[in-house]
């Protein structure tokens, strides 16, 4: 698996991953039916950093790293991953994840906020959980699932100047 900064030219092979993800609703607080070009936006443009996770040339994951809030705050930093279907419980979101956590760092952020976790993202919720992230928020019913409606949604933090 090889973690590289992504171009514009991978966004043809982000947009699929991209668009099943967020068509879901399960997990990402985008609209459902996102164009590609806000997807550009949104995964491209407005990130301080994106990268994509490749295996054999071919693209399974990707995230972005911003800054989280400007002014005091801007010392923390968000992150979003995504990874595709086919290539799901291999350990990308860890990699991915620890990847990210080393470039906030080098980036000079000293946190990392994932700022609207859905509670019934169990997978996520365990992963962060495990990789030293504490839920330190829960916003009672703000997401709404489309087949479990109304729930929580978690903010986790995690201190990075002393890992």
């Amino acid at each position: 698996m090889h973690i590289r900064e992504a171009t514009l030219a991978d966004f043809d092979h982000i947009w699929p991953i991209f668009q099943e993800i967020v068509a879901a609703g399960d997990t990402y607080a985008y609209p459902r039916e996102t164009t590609r070009e806000q997807a550009i936006n949104l995964w491209l443009e407005t990130p301080r950093k994106t990268f994509v996770a490749e295996e054999n040339n071919e693209i399974l994951g990707t995230y972005y790293i911003k800054t989280n809030q400007q002014g005091p705050g801007d010392h923390v930093c968000n992150c979003g991953y995504m990874v595709s279907s086919k290539a799901r419980g291999r350990g990308l979101a860890t990699t991915m994840c620890e990847h990210s956590q080393q470039v906030a760092k080098s980036l000079g952020y000293f946190a990392m906020q994932f700022n609207f976790v859905a509670s019934t993202n169990e997978g996520a919720v365990r992963l962060w959980s495990k990789l030293g992230f504490e839920t330190v928020g829960r916003l009672p019913k703000a997401f709404n699932h489309p087949s479990k409606g109304l729930v929580d949604a978690l903010v986790m933090y995690k201190w990075l100047a002393n890992t």
